[in-house]
């Protein structure tokens, strides 16, 4: 009956209810989240305090990393040695705190997820900022408990005067809940907490993040869209976007991917074994080999690029495919007042800052305590000098110490400790310079307590100091971010970072692009043999050049009628010798198809007028035309649209741009031209098919070589060229004006030493000409020295061909320099800008098979 009375009934399921609850709030309060005011755990706050007790400074030499853990185990911390060391660690990791905590000596690990060496064989003591966290701490500044075993007491909150929780962050997982919170850069979180104090507490979270600008992340990387960044600041919760730095270098003529920052968090060596992985699966192209160059001198990733590949692409790829771009989910979740809650930015900064109030308050009282005790007894040592025989004469008359203090006491008015400190003073305290101390001690110590009360009574003064100490911080410890920022697409104009150049864009007959600045080009008499322009394989040849200025928007057209589109200044550059890079790499092109067609507009989806009121006309080989407003092509989409719908064995080779009033001139292959308005095409849709533009001969090999759209007829001429380098310039009005569709007048006399008709452009006095043959040969001379013949005739040799067995490949036009105007734009900024919005004007370079008609 005894034994059943001791026996308790419970319910085990409230009985397991209520055992969880305490194990989760165990676990939240004491081990996985961080206190909002110092941003500390628990294990970390007894590292540093227990380093800071055994003097273990940063003015000290490092003690063994053992010794420090058993300070903590032994003294506050009733966990395993791991769990202390692990902490102690990575306070000294610099690629997992922001600012390191403990300046350690030894093996730490590394970004490679290395273990650390054991404890007995590393070293540490605390860095100079983790001593301002402790600075105060003996003043009453925080409360204290007892520890596990109630022989010492250790403190609830250092009394830091960094924000530690912003700085270095903090990540853990609780029961039920967690935390992930991302590391800021010190001086804009002080720049931010001085000018909430500014503010009166009264300042917004849009305002703070003009001082805040995003969280600085020990590795660097860049930030890639601000959105996340924004959500995460207003609400607690956000995704970060972070992207390695990687820069394309050019090694022995082929490129390199050099990455020396990497995302917080990642590990190099798993993001050098991914990639190689990818490359093994041949899931990523164009990587010939990646090597682990890092060393003491910083991380260095090299990845080459194989060289028919182009190395911004194969980037691309590896932000999509691996670690080198990831995530970062914020989640703000830290302890107030004991609670879990989820803070925003303007909450992290307060609570920091009302700790900070607290701890100035608290130690001002203990400032104020000890002056006030300290005058109290200079008021008793000053009452003593002044009448030094009498206290000398009372204290030799008396029979004990305690009898001394007595009589003093009663003669002189004194509290028992002034008579105490009068007992036991110095000698030498009788002299004269010894009183004089002590007036002046005394009076320094009555300003003192005056300025602390003063402190105590008026707010601003005390919020004053916190700005001054949060200065002094910044300008001791503060630093430049490490983690750039690249806003969202529509706050961020690329080319800011490109000069408006003017450029040739090269295309071989196996689809290899670049760009070359036009300036690299030199002009030459008529009838030289050229310089060579590109270095291409044996069976490739230079096919197509293109003109356009680094901010204009590129539109490809495929011979398929797939229209693609390009800004100029991502297509890769090239010196005249290289012959570029595979443009399937730049545009999602079928491996049987092939550019074109090229068409440049400045400000395709913007400037809405424009597009509206010009047009592109279209030719394919077996002569159709068609007209569609430039409108329906001003929505670029990654992997292109159709542009026209072409018939069975037919396709494009050429595109134009009109304003809706222009002439229009077709050539074939058999030498003949015909000329007709552009409103004999009626407009039609994206994808039409279009109308017969001229009739070819029915011998089988006859096709459309080129058409041109004149803008004024007073100023151009037509320019044909044949295979073996023959051409002449014609009026244009030699050609009369028909309806579309017939067969055309003769534009060249074909012959056996000329060869076919290989191309036809329009040209003014104002153009040079430049030639390139399928051998790469590339020569550019004036057409002002051609003379103008009739358009029967033969023409004249333009370019030398030699006994090379070589035939013209393309032929296109551009604007002549003189060197009085080069020699302006280099002095002059105004001046070039001028002759470059010239040069946009006019019809730059117009190539053989791909003509360009720019507005």
């Amino acid at each position: 009956m005894v034994d059943q009375d001791r026996i308790i009934k419970i319910n085990i399921e409230e009985e397991m209810k209520s055992a969880y609850i305490d194990y989760s709030m165990s676990v939240i309060v004491s081990r996985a989240l961080p206190d909002v005011r110092d941003g500390f755990k628990p294990v970390h706050r007894r590292i540093l305090y227990g380093m800071n007790m055994i003097g273990n400074t940063s003015d000290k030499k490092h003690l063994k990393s053992a010794r420090i853990v058993g300070e903590v185990l032994g003294k506050y911390h009733p966990h395993g040695d791991s769990s202390v060391y692990g902490a102690l660690v990575r306070m000294a990791q610099w690629w997992s705190m922001r600012y390191t905590l403990v300046d350690g000596q030894g093996n730490f690990g590394s970004m490679d997820n290395d273990s650390p060496a054991a404890m007995r064989y590393t070293e540490a003591r605390l860095s100079k900022l983790a001593e301002e966290m402790l600075r105060d701490i003996d003043k009453d500044t925080v409360d204290f408990q007892l520890n596990f075993d109630d022989s010492l007491k250790e403190p609830t909150v250092l009394p830091t005067r960094i924000p530690n929780l912003l700085v270095n962050g903090a990540s853990g997982i609780a029961v039920g809940m967690a935390t992930n919170m991302p590391t800021h850069n010190l001086s804009e979180v002080l720049d931010g907490c001085m000018a909430y104090i500014d503010s009166r507490g009264e300042i917004e979270i849009e305002d703070l993040m003009q001082y805040i600008k995003a969280p600085d992340f020990p590795t660097g990387a860049t930030i890639y869209g601000y959105d996340g960044v924004k959500e995460a600041f207003m609400t607690g919760r956000g995704r970060i976007v972070l992207r390695g730095k990687a820069e394309i270098e050019v090694e022995n003529n082929h490129e390199q991917i050099i990455i020396t920052e990497i995302p917080y968090q990642v590990i190099k060596s798993d993001l050098v074994k991914s990639i190689a992985d990818l490359v093994n699966e041949k899931r990523i192209d164009g990587i010939s080999d990646v090597t682990d160059e890092s060393s003491r001198a910083g991380l260095r990733i090299v990845v080459d690029v194989k060289r028919d590949a182009n190395a911004q692409v194969v980037l691309n790829k590896l932000y999509k495919m691996t670690a080198l771009q990831s995530s970062f989910s914020v989640n703000n979740i830290a302890l107030v007042n004991g609670r879990p809650r989820l803070l925003n930015l303007k909450d992290l900064i307060k609570a920091f800052v009302d700790h900070r109030h607290e701890v100035v308050i608290r130690r001002t009282r203990y400032d104020l305590a000890k002056a006030e005790e300290r005058a109290h007894i200079l008021e008793g040592l000053i009452i003593a000098s002044d009448n030094i025989d009498e206290v000398i004469a009372i204290i030799k008359s008396s029979t004990s110490p305690q009898e001394a203090i007595e009589r003093l006491m009663e003669r002189f008015s004194l509290s028992d400790r002034q008579a105490r400190a009068i007992v036991e003073m110095r000698l030498r305290q009788l002299t004269g310079l010894e009183q004089d101390k002590l007036r002046a001690e005394y009076e320094e110590l009555e300003k003192q307590i005056a300025y602390l009360k003063e402190i105590l009574e008026n707010d601003d003064l005390c919020m004053k100091i916190i700005k001054d100490e949060l200065q002094e911080i910044k300008d001791k410890y503060g630093d430049e971010r490490k983690t750039d920022i690249i806003y969202a697409s529509e706050d961020l104009n690329p080319e800011d970072f490109y000069a408006d150049d003017e450029m040739i864009i090269t295309i071989s007959h196996m689809g290899y692009i670049k760009r070359t600045p036009l300036a690299d080009f030199k002009a030459q008499g008529r009838g030289g043999i050229g310089v060579k322009g590109s270095e291409t394989r044996d069976e490739d040849f230079i096919e197509y050049i293109y003109p356009a200025s680094m901010h204009a928007t590129m539109m490809f057209f495929t011979s398929k009628g797939r229209c693609f589109w390009l800004p100029v200044y991502q297509i890769p550059e090239g010196t005249k010798n290289a012959k570029g890079r595979a443009i399937q790499n730049l545009l999602n092109i079928e491996a049987d198809d092939k550019v074109q067609a090229f068409i440049r507009v400045k400000k395709l989806t913007t400037d809405t007028e424009f597009v509206n009121s010009h047009y592109l006309l279209f030719c394919t080989k077996k002569g159709i035309i068609k007209k569609t407003c430039l409108e329906a092509y001003s929505r670029p989409r990654q992997n292109g649209v159709n542009a026209i719908t072409l018939r069975e064995d037919d396709g494009l080779i050429q595109v134009c741009m009109t304003n809706g009033d222009r002439e229009v001139l077709i050539a074939n292959r058999n030498g003949r031209a015909i000329r007709f308005h552009e409103s004999a095409v009626r407009e039609m849709g994206r994808t039409a098919s279009g109308v017969r533009g001229m009739t070819l001969d029915e011998d089988g090999m006859d096709e459309v070589v080129g058409m041109v759209c004149i803008k004024d007829k007073e100023k151009e001429t037509t320019l044909v060229v044949s295979e073996q380098g023959y051409g002449k310039r014609s009026h244009i009005d030699d050609y009369r004006i028909t309806n579309r569709g017939g067969k055309g007048v003769k534009t060249l006399n074909i012959t056996e030493k000329t060869g076919k008709l290989v191309a036809f452009l329009n040209v003014t006095d104002e153009n040079d000409l430049m030639i390139i043959n399928k051998s790469g040969i590339t020569i550019r001379t004036k057409v002002s020295d051609l003379s103008i013949i009739g358009r029967a005739t033969q023409g004249v040799r333009l370019i030398n061909l030699g006994k090379r067995n070589d035939e013209i490949a393309s032929v296109c036009k551009v604007l002549t320099d003189s060197e009085e105007q080069a020699a302006a734009d280099k002095a002059s900024g105004e001046a070039r800008e001028q002759a470059q919005e010239a040069t946009n004007e006019e019809n730059v370079i117009q190539p053989t098979d791909d003509n360009q008609s720019d507005e």
